[in-house]
Formats: structure tokens, C-alpha cells, sequence
């Protein structure tokens, strides 16, 4: 964090703003045995993109979704929708090759053109409107990359060009700019998706979360009061689960933050990545007759214990000083899958798997990292060829994966595990920790009303030792990224099952 700051009480509801005004739905739960081509496990982005167009060529879909539509990871996005990723094209093709850079591109612009047609075609409301989107160099230091960038990406054959015309209230050196992107409103996307997917043979099912895959003929999926039999399954849960470890060697978790601050300006028809540290991410939407302005970053590696405060009112000041923003409306944080390779997965779920499927690592890029991954795996179903699948391709030789670790904690800014209570009598209302007592590890939190939630500390996963999140009140596995809420009910895999409650100490 560089901005001066000093952490009060957190401002605004906690809460997405696409969750927020996206209105509610209420699918049904699986109940009994349901028989199709294609179970789908995972209700984001990637997971409802693949349903629809599976649906589109002619094949029965199940989406299974463990919460409601849009509270995944995909409901806390910024609602860009583009293919400029910051500096994506210097870093793929420094690792990866020109061939892979391009391969990356195309397919990010043609999930940019895809949303698009199928916002039209099937009459989803969502906000899309188109808008260039920049990375830009907010002083001397990073213009030569952002020069850089500009330029690799045109000869790619992306709609790239340099400017120092940049449409934001401060001045800055120069940006990339990419003509022709867009943004949405994310959980109303996702809510159109579903409605087309439901129906005629197809189903879509909340509140159903997954809880054990077998390959077969035919696959099997298990939920807690049903089963899907299909043909084949696609897992798209940001961390996949029955992968049998797979990808935790492969992606790491990583934790960012956003505000949403009313404006007093119309909208930018344009949306904005900083090329310079600290990063930030900006969005201006219309809803419900306010503009808001999203200010994004301060990511770190998840299952840190890192105070969020401090983070948000960073954001929070920059929103204020730069473009004279009020208070904060409403703040959120996601977790993200990064591949360690810098690119996406899709493909098959393990090695060996024939029927099984993966989407995963989507780089925070997801609406079209997703979109892209998810029309891969739909046209290896319908045995149509796809140009980019190869570089997407979960079977990909891995040795070239880039191990270097997420962006540290800042200094003062981590919160020592035990400091905040040794017994629960010393724990503040709204607090967690980990006490250890007679060598066992248990998660004890006081809510408001001073309850005490006492749950095993130990993820249910590999085994890890979860940390409290202040911010969203959950229990995260620094490991593997699984989170649970205070009473220890799953909410983010690749656990399947819940935290067991203990007696508090």
C-alpha cells in the first residue's frame, strides 16, 4: 500500500454491488437421480457459458451450483470485459513464445465478441456497453512498458494502440488503449445464462453443492439429496475438487479487494488498469440512478492473515482524492486461482480422464478467460476444433511454470494468529481465532450478540490450519484456498465438507 491511510471502522455494507442490485432468484435444489449429456459443477461464469452453449448444440446440461447465482467468484469481479490483462502479452510472450501470447489474445477477444452476441441473442439485460479499456503508466517508470505493450499487442492482431490521450481526471503518461471492449453487470449476465440454460430437458440447480465426482459410463455426480448421471462433467469452481491435487500444485490462491464510492460525474465510457504498483483497477457504472466508481487491487496470497482495513481505505483514499468520490457504498474481496505458468486451464480433469472436464486459473481475468475456457470445452464435446485449446490444455507440459510468490503483506499490515486471543473468554465481538489447547486446533468466533461459534481448525481438505478473515467473516485455508463461514459450512472448495463443530475452550 502507498497511499497515506488511516484505518478507521471499514465504510460501506460488505457486499458486491452486482450482488446488491442484481435482485434475487430461486432455482430449485436436486432432489432424486436427473439424466443428461453434460453435468456442469459450478455456476460462475465458465460453468454457465459451457452449459448454454452445450445446450445450443443439442446436449441435455445439469449445472449444479453449491450457493446462489453470482455469490461465487464471478458476483465479485470488476465487470470488465476485455483483452487487455494489464501487461499480459509482454509476460506470455517472454514465457511462452509469440505463438502463445497471440493464441491468448485471440481467444480473449473472441470471448469479448461472444458475450456480446449472446447478450443480443438472447435479450439478457445487463448493462453491456461497449467501452475502451486502458493500462496506462501513471508516470515515467512504467511508460516504456506500456509503450512496449501497445505495440506487441497491434502486431498480434489485437485492437491496440498507444495514446497519452487518456480520459481520466488526473494526468498520466500514456496508456495502451484497446478500442471495441465492454463492461456488465456480472450477476445479471449470469442470471440471463441461467434462465436460458433451465428448461427443455436442461436444468439448473442452487443451493446443490457437489460433493464427490466418479468416472465412469456413466459419470457420476453426488449431491447431498440427488445425483446426475451424465455422459460427460465439467468442473468449474474456480479450485477444482476430485482433481486429486492437481492443481494446488499448479495455481495459487490470491486475495484482492474492491470499493464501490458514489460519483458525482456521468460514466466513463471507458474502464482502467494501473501498469504501476500499487495496482489499481477502475470501473464507473450507472445503477439505479448513482454512478459509482470501483476501485480494485491490494491483492495478497489467500489464507494470509492480513488485515483488510487498511487495504480498503487505501482504496478508498484514492477514490476520494482522484476522482472526488464520496463515502464507500459497499466493499468486497475475492480469490482468485493463479496459474503459475501465467496461463488458463481447460481440459481434462486428470491425466487419464476421458469424460471429465477442468476449468481453472482463469489469472483474474475470468469473464473472458471463462468465457474462452468454456468454448474450448464445448467444442472438445461436440468434436469441433478449436485453434486455441492446445495452449489452454490442462495436459501442457508445466515445466516452465513461474514459481515466484504473490505480492508480500504490506509492512504492519499482517495480523499475528495468536496475538488476537489465547481463550475465548478474551475474544472481542465480530472476532476469530485459532486457540490451541491440549494439541488441538479450534476456530472460535464471538458474533455480535457474544456467541461464541467453536469449529475444528483444521480444513477438511489436506489439513492445513485455517485464519480468520475479519473482512468476510470466514475461515480460510492459507493451503489450498478452501473457505468456510463461521460455523464451518463449506464455501469455497476444493473442500467438500464442513468444518465439525467442537466445544469452545
Amino acid at each position: 500500500m502507498s497511499e497515506e491511510t488511516t484505518a478507521g471502522p471499514a465504510e460501506g455494507q460488505p457486499l458486491s454491488l452486482w450482488l446488491a442490485t442484481a435482485g434475487a432468484t430461486d432455482f430449485p435444489q436436486l432432489h432424486g437421480t436427473v439424466e443428461v449429456d453434460v453435468a456442469v459443477i459450478g455456476g460462475g461464469i465458465a460453468g454457465l457459458t459451457a452449459a448454454l452453449a452445450l445446450k445450443r448444440s443439442g446436449h441435455s446440461v445439469a449445472v449444479l451450483e453449491a450457493g446462489r447465482i453470482g455469490t461465487g467468484v464471478t458476483g465479485h469481479t470488476t465487470g470488465k470485459v476485455t483483452s487487455l490483462h494489464r501487461l499480459a502479452y509482454t509476460d506470455l510472450q517472454r514465457s511462452h513464445g509469440v505463438a502463445a501470447a497471440r493464441s491468448y489474445g485471440l481467444a480473449n477477444q473472441a470471448a469479448v465478441e461472444y458475450i456480446g452476441a449472446v447478450v443480443d441473442a438472447e435479450n439478457i439485460s445487463c448493462g453491456f456497453r461497449r467501452a475502451a479499456n486502458y493500462t496506462f503508466a501513471a508516470g515515467p517508470d512504467a511508460l516504456p512498458q506500456v509503450r512496449a505493450e501497445a505495440g506487441l499487442a497491434a502486431d498480434l492482431g489485437l485492437p491496440s494502440t498507444f495514446t497519452v490521450d487518456v480520459p481520466l481526471p488526473f494526468p498520466v503518461a500514456g496508456a495502451v488503449r484497446f478500442d471495441g471492449q465492454a463492461q456488465i453487470h456480472a450477476v445479471q449476465y449470469l442470471q440471463g445464462l441461467a434462465g436460458r440454460v433451465d428448461g427443455n430437458g436442461s436444468f439448473f440447480f442452487e443451493r446443490t453443492r457437489a460433493l464427490e465426482l466418479r468416472e465412469g459410463r456413466p459419470v457420476t455426480v453426488a449431491a447431498a439429496d440427488g445425483t446426475v448421471l451424465a455422459r460427460d462433467a465439467i468442473v468449474a469452481t474456480n479450485v477444482p475438487f476430485a482433481d486429486h491435487g492437481r492443481f494446488e500444485a499448479l495455481c495459487r490462491p490470491h486475495r484482492s479487494y474492491i470499493v464501490a464510492a458514489p460519483i458525482d460525474t456521468p460514466p466513463l465510457d471507458a474502464t482502467f488498469i494501473s501498469a504501476d504498483e500499487p495496482m489499481r483497477s477502475l470501473l464507473t457504472v450507472r445503477l439505479n440512478g448513482v454512478t459509482y466508481l470501483l476501485a480494485g487491487g491490494e491483492g495478497h496470497p489467500a489464507g494470509t492473515q492480513v488485515d483488510p482495513a487498511p487495504r480498503q481505505a487505501s482504496l478508498a483514499h484514492y477514490a476520494r482524492v482522484q476522482f472526488g468520490a464520496g463515502g464507500v457504498a459497499y466493499r468486497w474481496s475475492t480469490q482468485d486461482a493463479l496459474p503459475l505458468d501465467g496461463v488458463p486451464y481447460a481440459g481434462p480433469l486428470n491425466p487419464d480422464s476421458r469424460h471429465a472436464f477442468v476449468i481453472t486459473g482463469l489469472r483474474k481475468w475470468g469473464l473472458t478467460n471463462g468465457t474462452a475456457a468454456a468454448l474450448m470445452l464445448a467444442d472438445l464435446l461436440n468434436g469441433t476444433p478449436n485453434e486455441w485449446a492446445a495452449l489452454f490444455d490442462t495436459n501442457r507440459a508445466t515445466s516452465r511454470a513461474a514459481t515466484a510468490p504473490g505480492p508480500p503483506a504490506a509492512p504492519g499490515d499482517t495480523v499475528p494468529r495468536q496475538k488476537a486471543a489465547r481463550r475465548t473468554a478474551d475474544l472481542a465481538p465480530g472476532d476469530g481465532t485459532v486457540i490451541e489447547t491440549d494439541g488441538t486446533s479450534t476456530a472460535c468466533y464471538r458474533d455480535p450478540a457474544g456467541q461464541v461459534h467453536a469449529v475444528s481448525a483444521t480444513c477438511t481438505h489436506l489439513g492445513c490450519t485455517v485464519g480468520f478473515n475479519r473482512e468476510d467473516r470466514t475461515w480460510d485455508c492459507p493451503c489450498h484456498g478452501s473457505r468456510f463461514d463461521v460455523d464451518g459450512k463449506v464455501i469455497q472448495g476444493p473442500a467438500t465438507e464442513d468444518l465439525p463443530g467442537r466445544p469452545a475452550p
